[in-house]
């Protein structure tokens, strides 16, 4: 297990409170030993004007399941999880249903962590797009620190 603890999926699913992962209708939906699982719905939330399942939810549901992974792999007390970059391949469209995101890690360091999200469509168990978070890890305070600082441009 690489947690830093043994996190329970009830316990994450607390977390979500009044996020954006609520108002598109993601659902933690597992959790073994180095991946968690995401559900998330295709419907007017998630959708473009086309139809589609729209490329930046297929973004969130990585960076959701991404963030909470990495933020699982430290010490909560003492440091944070903060996105750095994001990518998405956007394989096949999607209309209805349901898609699955099951995210792993393909680099956990002190400093950086690298996450990957295979999502896909529940009926077909077809890969609809795959993505990859770039993570730093920060100690705690670092931002409300920043957020302090005047940036003159």
């Amino acid at each position: 297990m690489i947690w830093f603890k043994d996190y329970k999926l009830d316990y994450l699913e607390g977390l979500r409170n009044a996020n954006m992962g609520v108002h598109i209708g993601l659902s933690l939906c597992d959790l073994g030993p180095d991946f968690i699982k995401g559900r998330m719905p295709v419907d007017k939330r998630t959708t473009q004007p086309f139809g589609i399942l729209h490329g930046g939810a297929s973004c969130v549901l990585s960076e959701t399941l991404g963030s909470v992974a990495a933020w699982m792999t430290i010490d909560p007390d003492k440091y944070r999880a903060v996105g750095l970059e994001i990518n998405c391949n956007h394989i096949r469209a999607v209309t209805e249903g349901h898609v699955i995101g099951v995210c792993s890690p393909l680099h956990v360091g002190r400093r950086t962590q690298v996450w990957q999200t295979d999502i896909t469509e529940e009926a077909t168990g077809k890969r609809v797009a795959i993505s990859r978070l770039t993570v730093a890890i920060i100690e705690q305070g670092t931002l409300s620190a920043q957020k302090d600082k005047v940036v003159v441009g």
